[in-house]
């Protein structure tokens, strides 16, 4: 089972994209390595889906976050490491040195770079070893869920070869005998352990590069819980790439499973629901979130409707679209799984006669799915009258403060239903009726 998010979903709370503006992904892309960056990418791909592997994999960046970790190699040195690494080589030792010897030969006679590689190869090789070994050494002392890993390399880099590898002089030449016995030992022998230290250099970068990011913008970690306690809890919630952004506080659970959300139009409504989505993404991978406290059932998968546009290839309007749309949350939530939808504005692309019917039909009936959580938006605040008697749904929105005819929005959730109607005084603090008026 994975968990599901479609690519909609994916874009409007622009979860991806390393060349995206603003994007969730570029904000904890600050990895040094090549192998870093494909294993942040792989992360952000694949969210977890059991309680003990979210709860592990956010006490190991909460132990980093604490412990102010500096990444301690040279990002050159692990290139070279890396390639030499990965260079084709005899699978018998005779043949490796061979191999090497014609290599040496070329080097004299055509200038051949091959044989010198090997050598910066070798010698990369050796200084990542050290480092990798210092860097365990210096934290052997600070238990934590990164012990068991940490203890695992080191009994790869203890083994008496590569410990005999690691205390060589690498500003000596190294006999061609020499070079060909470690380049088979690193290569064949040694192959797997090898990967695995690599692996382990890439899992640092993350590790400390995610931590920082935590430490620095002020992130927390989420609690996850089994499916079936059916909770969202959030204390502090706000959106992850917005400077300055405002916290707020939600939960819901099987017995108050839809939030039903009112506001005008700028009041933050959408912001809100993409703080929601974004923070119940990065709880699923275990990463740091924009809160002061977040706790969570795990969900099978992640819906939203915020920014649906026509589509001209399909023949769709705007409204039939949003039908579409609906239609599509709909089939999901049906199916049984235990999902977060999200709709912004339901049926905007319609009269408001017909949007409120919708609205007022699609919510009621979003309702009894209470193994999965909803929150729908709406400006039609008659709708929410319309639902009071409903015990599933909770009643929040976004207020308008009017400073004199200007409006002003805290970006606060309070309790109950707007009563704001500031449509036409905005209309007129424009101008324009006056500027039609002067045509």
């Amino acid at each position: 089972m994975s968990f599901n998010i479609d690519k909609q979903t994916l874009e409007e709370l622009n979860l991806l994209g390393k060349f995206r503006h603003g994007s969730v992904y570029g904000l904890f892309n600050k990895v040094k390595t090549i192998g870093g960056e494909r294993l942040l990418n792989h992360m952000f791909s694949h969210p977890l889906e059991e309680v003990s592997a979210i709860n592990q994999r956010s006490s190991i960046f909460r132990y980093f976050q604490v412990a102010k970790l500096e990444f301690p190699f040279d990002i050159q040195q692990i290139g070279l490491m890396r390639d030499y690494l990965d260079a084709e080589t005899g699978k018998s030792a005779l043949f490796t040195l061979a191999d090497i010897l014609v290599k040496k030969g070329l080097s004299v006679l055509t200038r051949d770079e091959r044989y010198k590689k090997i050598i910066q190869g070798l010698q990369a090789t050796i200084v990542t070893l050290n480092r990798c070994y210092a860097f365990i050494e210096s934290i052997k002392l600070m238990a934590g869920p990164y012990a068991a890993r940490t203890n695992a390399i080191k009994e790869i880099l203890s083994d008496k070869k590569l410990e005999k590898l690691r205390n060589i002089d690498i500003y000596k030449a190294l006999p061609v005998q020499a070079l060909a016995f470690y380049d088979h030992l690193l290569k064949n022998s040694l192959h797997k352990e090898m990967k695995e230290i690599v692996a382990f250099i890439y899992e640092l970068d993350v590790n400390i590069t995610v931590s920082n990011v935590a430490r620095t913008k002020g992130f927390t970690y989420a609690q996850a819980l089994p499916r079936e306690d059916n909770i969202l809890s959030a204390t502090g919630l706000y959106h992850p790439c917005i400077d300055g952004a405002v916290g707020n506080s939600i939960s819901l659970n099987k017995d108050s499973n839809v939030l039903f959300l009112t506001g005008a139009n700028m009041a933050g409504k959408s912001t809100l629901m993409k703080s929601v989505g974004i923070g119940l993404y990065l709880a699923h991978m275990g990463f740091p979130i924009a809160a002061t406290k977040m706790e969570f059932s795990v969900r099978e998968g992640l819906y939203s409707s915020i920014n649906v546009a026509d589509n001209i290839n399909l023949g769709y309007s705007h409204f039939y679209a949003e039908v579409v749309r609906v239609k599509q949350a709909a089939e999901a939530a049906a199916s049984g799984k235990k999902l977060l939808l999200m709709f912004d504005e339901l049926f905007k692309g319609t009269n408001v006669k017909d949007a409120y019917d919708g609205t007022l039909a699609v919510t009621d009936a979003f309702a009894a799915y209470d193994d999965c959580l909803f929150i729908v938006s709406t400006h039609i605040i008659e709708v929410g009258e319309a639902l009071k008697n409903n015990a599933n749904i909770q009643f929040v929105y976004m207020p308008t403060i009017m400073d004199g005819v200007h409006p002003r929005y805290t970006y606060q959730l309070r309790q109950g239903i707007t009563e704001d109607r500031q449509g036409m005084m905005i209309i007129r603090n424009e101008g324009i009726m006056e500027l039609l008026k002067n045509i």
